[in-house]
């Protein structure tokens, strides 16, 4: 059964919600201002908070401030009983973190539709969201239904890049995101010497050139095909309609795209510390993962330059630690491909 909580300071107005919502098999806590309300919620984290704007103690906006401040009820979906129907009273509950709003005088069907619209859509977004597009298309779902994720499919092209083949450069200002549907796909950024760091390896079921949209600024690397690649553009305004469409989307939306963020942290942190050996040995779990799902009898076929570049070292360097590594017996190389023949021992190499 799920929990709302009724935040009204009009004796008669709460009585009559609690009354609907309880018939409709919802448990009800109800508060007579904000202050009780505030309590209430981060006592019980009920399911959905319906609170009126203007009352004694503390009003609607104080409430909703304090709720988004704490980590246990900021995600609460919250919705906002007013009498007021002005846009830009509207507008300021929105922007301090609102999910909707009723217009007094409402009717028991107002009332509960959008209660019950609400928590669908709550369910959908803390359900675990699906990685690549099947994820994507979850979350249009989410926002629009049916009808904006036909349109989000019908305005996609997939495009094919050959092997080596630049897909946007570093400086070029973004008017797309991308998915790898078929092949392999490297981000790197280049130096006033011309030298490449790797600092993304993106797959099949990945996207990519998300972040300088996020950030509203020009790409600051450069992608390019490790092979010859399918790629699904999607284009700029169905990016931007899918994030600011619904804040808990944006944020389930956010967190599914920026899984990169920490082992690119990872990658930084190698290229400082770490030693020659060790960042060879992790350019090559990290490759080794990424691309083969971790299968030990799968040959890893990567230039030597690459994976210099994601090792952020020489490639004379790569190719030295290689011969190494075979004779250690952690690799062999067959026709130039690499194979691993003892994963543990590279992963918990010595510094």
């Amino acid at each position: 059964m799920k929990t709302i909580l009724l935040i009204e300071d009009n004796e008669e107005i709460r009585e009559n919600m609690g009354e609907i919502l309880e018939l409709s098999n919802y448990k009800v806590l109800t508060a007579a201002d904000g202050k009780e309300g505030v309590a209430l919620a981060i006592q019980n984290k009920p399911d959905l908070i319906v609170c009126d704007i203007m009352m004694p103690v503390l009003d609607g906006y104080g409430v909703i401030h304090m709720l988004q401040k704490n980590i246990d009820t900021q995600n609460i979906p919250f919705i906002f009983l007013t009498a007021k129907a002005e846009r830009a009273e509207i507008r300021k509950g929105m922007e301090l973190g609102a999910d909707d709003y009723i217009t007094k005088p409402f009717n028991g069907t107002e009332l509960l539709n959008a209660v019950e619209s609400r928590l669908r859509k709550s369910e959908l977004i803390r359900k675990e969201i699906a990685a690549g597009l099947q994820g994507l298309d979850e979350l249009m779902t989410t926002v629009g239904g049916k009808d904006a994720l036909k349109t989000f499919a019908d305005d996609r092209t997939t495009s094919k890049f050959k092997k080596k083949q630049i897909i946007y450069s570093e400086g070029n200002h973004p008017h797309r995101m991308y998915y790898v549907e078929k092949g392999k796909v490297k981000t790197y950024k280049t130096n006033d010497d011309g030298k490449e760091l790797v600092i993304g390896l993106y797959n099949e079921g990945d996207f990519f050139g998300y972040m300088a949209m996020l950030e509203g600024t020009a790409y600051k690397e450069t992608a390019e095909a490790l092979e010859d690649s399918e790629i699904a553009i999607i284009p700029r305004e169905d990016f931007e309609n899918l994030i600011n469409n619904n804040k808990d989307v944006m944020q389930k939306f956010i967190k599914l795209l920026a899984n990169n963020i920490t082992e690119r942290e990872t990658q930084l942190l190698s290229l400082a510390y770490n030693s020659l050996r060790k960042k060879v040995a992790d350019a090559l779990i990290t490759i080794h993962t990424k691309y083969n799902g971790g299968n030990a009898e799968t040959a890893i076929d990567i230039s030597r330059e690459n994976l210099a570049n994601i090792a952020g070292t020489a490639k004379e360097s790569v190719i030295r630690t290689l011969s190494d590594f075979k004779d250690e017996k952690l690799i062999d190389i067959r026709n130039g491909d690499i194979v691993i023949l003892n994963e543990k021992k590279l992963q918990n190499l010595m510094n």
